[in-house]
């Protein structure tokens, strides 16, 4: 049975009720400004928590929900998912576990598996490596019910942070005076010496082009169904030929949700400019420790700011990168999402804005920041880099 496409009704988005986002509010019309991501957000949440989706569960799928939200953590995402826990009637100890024990106090031991393979994700997600995967179809998770699991954590990873940064965009709106933003004070040049073209290798990162491997099996073009065809043809112009848009296809429907607020938030006219999205894409995969997004976003930025003296410096120590008062605060920015989104608050907003970027632009930087929170954890779990001979 063909499965009915999902259609967007903006009053029923679940990010926009958990913020408390309401129709008059300047947060909620910038949001959706972007009316292509929040429609793909939510999609991928419908998405991921279809009950007709076989491999995991439902209450698989929310345990998994649950967990990942209290580690990151978001207690309003936390609280969301374990009422919808309580309301598909699961287990009270599998729920208990998720909430506040250890994955290896599950009763199940696939679940035990599933949860501990969460946890990597979430707080380390450079340790997602392939022992890591392996441990998941050891324990009788099939090849599209990983992928399922790898997407819905990634998912979550950025649900999370696209929620703090919207809480934290609110928080300011609301207090009278602030938003305006006072001029950065005069920014010392942070001067790299590298030129456009060179090639730039440090901590084990490069600007060099990658390839990229899965450590299962990938759909054979030959045996796909006419959806999976589709939905690699929408997704990325050369999808057919890579590994891992042929893994994320076994499961067709999530993929196309991922790649349709993926295109929008990388690739949207107008708002932040698409350079700066690459710097934030890059800062976000140099701290998660994902050589081979940092490649290409490295690369990407310097096709479209014909430079890369920054590259160098966020490679080198991103906390101090940035070539412009601007350039750091996004970097800073991009840092405080990836590593403690829970500390993002106001004044992290207030921030960006003191060095000139309006509503909208703050928006794209949070979800080019966000998407990559999600990018990040799918390179670092399905596979490998493959460098240069």
């Amino acid at each position: 049975m063909a499965q009915q496409p999902i259609v967007y009704d903006a009053a029923k988005d679940l990010v926009d009720q958990l913020v408390g986002l309401k129709a008059d509010s300047t947060t909620y019309a910038a949001r959706h400004q972007r009316d292509k991501v929040a429609a793909a957000t939510q999609g991928s949440y419908d998405a991921l928590f279809d009950p007709a989706l076989p491999g995991l569960t439902l209450a698989e799928r929310l345990l998994v929900a649950l967990y990942a939200s209290r580690l990151t953590p978001s207690p309003a995402l936390a609280a969301h998912y374990r009422q919808r826990l309580v309301d598909a009637g699961a287990n009270a100890a599998d729920i208990q576990v998720a909430e506040s024990g250890k994955p290896a106090d599950a009763a199940d031991p696939r679940l035990a598996a599933i949860l501990e393979f969460t946890r990597k994700l979430i707080e380390k997600p450079v340790e997602g490596d392939e022992a890591a995967l392996k441990t998941l179809p050891a324990a009788g998770v099939s090849t599209p019910a990983v992928v399922t699991l790898s997407q819905l954590i990634a998912f979550l990873s950025y649900q999370v942070r696209l929620v703090a940064g919207l809480d934290a965009m609110k928080s300011l709106a609301e207090q009278p005076g602030r938003a305006a933003g006072t001029p950065a004070a005069p920014f010392p040049a942070n001067t790299a010496a590298t030129a456009p073209g060179d090639v730039i290798k440090n901590h084990g990162f490069t600007n060099e082009s990658l390839e990229w491997k899965a450590w299962l099996d990938v759909i054979d073009l030959d045996k796909a169904t006419p959806d999976q065809i589709a939905v690699l043809e929408e997704s990325h112009p050369k999808a057919k030929v890579s590994d891992y848009y042929r893994f994320l296809v076994h499961q067709p429907e999530i993929l196309r949700q991922r790649s349709t607020a993926f295109n929008a938030i990388m690739y949207a006219p107008g708002g932040l400019s698409r350079a700066e999205r690459e710097l934030g894409a890059t800062v976000v995969s140099r701290i998660n420790g994902c050589v081979y997004c940092a490649s290409v976003h490295a690369q990407r930025f310097e096709q479209l700011a014909k430079r890369n003296d920054v590259i160098a410096q966020v490679f080198e120590d991103p906390a101090t990168a940035g070539t412009t008062a601007r350039e750091l605060a996004i970097g800073k920015f991009s840092i405080q999402i990836t590593d403690a989104p829970a500390a993002v608050n106001a004044d992290s907003i207030q921030a960006l804005k003191d060095v000139g970027l309006t509503e909208g632009e703050v928006l794209d930087l949070l979800h080019s920041d966000a998407i990559f929170a999600w990018a990040n954890r799918l390179m670092l779990n399905l596979g490998e880099p493959v460098f240069p001979a």
